[in-house]
């Protein structure tokens, strides 16, 4: 009986202890949350749409590279050691990060205690040593990314969705088709071959439609059975929604963000813009994709319909800040007339380049 009472004893301190614990806690949390800084803070994860770039996207690193693929890993860090005062040049998503960056200034005049806002996260195999030019590149150029992950050598991917990612930008392939695996939207980013001035008070976004915002099921059909099959094939299925594609969960985060303008009487004034460019034929395969995406509950600002003609001058009017395809054929013309384009390594697609199969290797 004597242990009982002991034991039982013993649980009501550590219970008090457990609470005690916990105010202090609480306590901790408010006070960091209640410091004033003129900087603005990061959002909440859950609140905020985060989009993830990788240091190589971010800022052109073609010499450091080299010294990492021809003398090692030891070598590499102690070169950017050794430069870390130098700032890294832009890369081929800095401009999208600035974009972004826009569009939470206008956020926070909207809405100054918000949390609903872009939140970009640095996501990393550098070592921790590299973080040190990282960190003064990032302050170099006024970049608000507060949010590091730095894997040592290790693949970034199994921490994506623990920042609560929304989208993964890479120069990676088989990084962004794990994320992709793992349901996260994710693409490869190029560099654009020539520069054009882009637009600097308003994020413009450009998705192709079959296998980024939608499934691949209908480019299936065009690959395997050629275009009458696949007009017959729409025609049928017109008002049956086509499956998502890996993308769509990211325009639904820009839309989300458009809304709050809207409800500020500020659409015509809305710093993002959202473009549709896609290859298919209005009339004769249009009607699905502008159905599906109303089922969806989701706004395009722009459907641009190409009907097989060559994107690369349309997106050259268009001036996004980045623009996703599933087919390398329509990301290099886009890339070779200053278009920054990303991949979207998903679907029938990569088995075929220029509309031709590509030839497997054989099985020995």
């Amino acid at each position: 009986m004597c242990d009982i009472k002991i034991n039982e004893s013993r649980q009501v301190e550590d219970n008090a202890e457990e609470k005690e614990e916990e105010k202090d806690w609480v306590a901790a949390k408010a006070d960091f949350e209640n410091l004033q800084t003129n900087k603005p803070r990061p959002p909440k994860p859950k609140n905020a749409v985060t989009v993830a770039v990788s240091s190589r996207t971010l800022f052109k690193m073609k010499a450091e590279r080299l010294v990492y693929e021809t003398e090692g890993v030891e070598s590499y860090v102690a070169y950017q050691v050794e430069h870390e005062n130098e700032p890294l040049k832009p890369g081929p998503a800095f401009p999208f990060v600035k974009a972004l960056m826009t569009v939470n200034s206008r956020l926070r005049e909207l809405y100054p205690d918000g949390e609903e806002l872009f939140d970009i996260v640095l996501m990393t195999n550098n070592h921790a040593q590299v973080g040190v030019r990282l960190i003064n590149s990032i302050n170099h150029y006024d970049l608000t990314i507060e949010r590091f992950c730095m894997t040592g050598g290790k693949s970034p991917i199994g921490y994506l969705k623990a920042y609560m990612t929304n989208l993964y930008l890479s120069k990676d392939a088989e990084k962004v088709t794990e994320a992709i695996d793992e349901g996260i939207a994710a693409a490869t980013m190029f560099m654009r071959d020539t520069e054009n001035d882009l637009c600097d008070n308003q994020l413009r976004v450009a998705f192709d439609g079959d296998a980024v915002l939608f499934s691949d099921e209908s480019e299936i059909i065009v690959k395997q059975s050629g275009l009458d099959s696949f007009f017959e094939h729409e025609k049928k299925f017109e008002n049956k929604p086509l499956a998502q594609g890996p993308l769509k969960c990211f325009l639904e985060a820009l839309g989300k963000l458009q809304r709050k303008f809207y409800a500020k009487n500020e659409r015509l004034d809305c710093p993002i813009r959202t473009f549709l460019v896609t290859a298919r034929s209005a009339a004769s395969s249009g009607a699905r994709v502008l159905k599906t995406l109303r089922s969806w509950g989701l706004e395009i600002d722009e459907a641009l319909f190409l009907a097989g003609a060559p994107k690369g001058p349309l997106l050259q009017k268009i001036k996004p800040h980045i623009y996703f395809d599933d087919e390398m054929f329509h990301i290099e013309g886009a890339k070779e007339l200053g278009t920054i384009s990303a991949h979207v390594p998903y679907g029938i697609g990569q088995k075929y380049h220029k509309g031709k199969l590509i030839e497997q290797p054989k099985k020995e």
